[in-house]
């Protein structure tokens, strides 16, 4: 008998909604990254997902999302692009527009917080940096990074990612806050391993 670690994602899924509805939703959606950003309204459209199923896959993917927030509770020390997108894969997995944050540093580059200062639509999203600025001082903290997910996938900066980067490094300094990176979230793919762009690695935190 096939052990609950081995079944598939569509097995796993069946546990909550039924064989059939949970065939639908992996034909429909795609994968799971497609199913967590679904809204309840779009999880019912489908035959055999009512209220009650409907919330019991939200849920699910909360949880998922709770469990990785306490895994992080130690404050972990956030120096590469790396480590600060794994803190910040599994919230952003479920957004489908665009929100912006602002991770909170101290001294030693551990973590504060994660706040979010924003949200838009589908692509983009207006930030200002006296929002940014005014809850890095709130948090005392001694370096933020800035992060935002791209809903395409694809966490190639635009123009507008860039302008505004540059715009709040610039505000950083003056406010003797150092922003460290800006960290763009998007998806995986065959052709593109990483999911994440570091803004800072590409060289726009340089003259």
């Amino acid at each position: 008998m096939q052990s609950i670690e081995q079944a598939s994602n569509a097995e796993l899924l069946s546990a909550l909604t039924g064989p059939r509805p949970a065939q639908l939703l992996m034909e429909r959606f795609g994968g799971l990254a497609q199913l967590a950003r679904a809204s309840l309204d779009e999880l019912q459209q489908l035959k055999g997902i009512g209220k009650g199923k409907a919330e019991a896959i939200r849920s699910a993917f909360l949880l998922a999302q709770r469990l990785t927030q306490e895994a992080h509770r130690e404050s972990p020390v956030l120096d590469t692009p790396e480590r600060i997108a794994d803190v910040l894969r599994e919230p952003n997995r479920l957004y489908a527009v665009e929100h912006f944050q602002v991770l909170c540093l101290n001294t030693r580059r551990r973590l504060i917080g994660v706040e979010n200062i924003g949200q838009g639509i589908l692509d983009q999203v207006l930030v200002h940096a006296r929002e940014v600025f005014a809850v890095a001082i709130a948090k005392r903290a001694s370096a933020i990074v800035l992060a935002h997910n791209h809903p395409g996938g694809d966490p190639t900066p635009s123009e507008a990612d860039i302008r505004v980067t540059r715009d709040l490094v610039r505000a950083g300094q003056l406010l003797k806050i150092e922003v460290l990176d800006h960290i763009i979230l998007g998806q995986r793919t065959a052709e593109r391993p990483r999911d994440y762009c570091s803004l800072r690695e590409l060289g726009y935190f340089y003259s």
